[in-house]
């Protein structure tokens, strides 16, 4: 097989999915206007995304993101939910 055929058929789904993206958000700018996209922040996961936002309102900005302030819901603020309390030692 040539390298240009197999350059072409890894490309192609590629090209696909973007074009069909384009379509998409051209069908949205017509029916919608203009749209505003920014990074918005989730508090209660500690993760970031792009999304559409309001005019009015101003995406997330990293500099003034705080660490100390994450939640974690993995980690437990109270010892005594500790499973391990609640078993029978002998």
């Amino acid at each position: 097989m040539q390298a240009q055929l197999i350059a072409a058929i890894i490309l192609t789904p590629f090209a696909l999915a973007f074009l069909y993206a384009g379509f998409h958000e051209f069908r949205r700018f017509k029916t919608e206007g203009r749209a505003n996209y920014g990074l918005v922040y989730d508090e209660d996961t500690g993760t970031t995304h792009v999304t559409g936002i309001d005019e009015d309102a101003e995406g997330y900005d990293p500099e003034g993101y705080d660490p100390n302030t994450y939640s974690d819901p993995d980690i437990k603020d109270d010892p005594t939910d500790d499973p391990k309390e609640g078993r029978d030692r002998s």
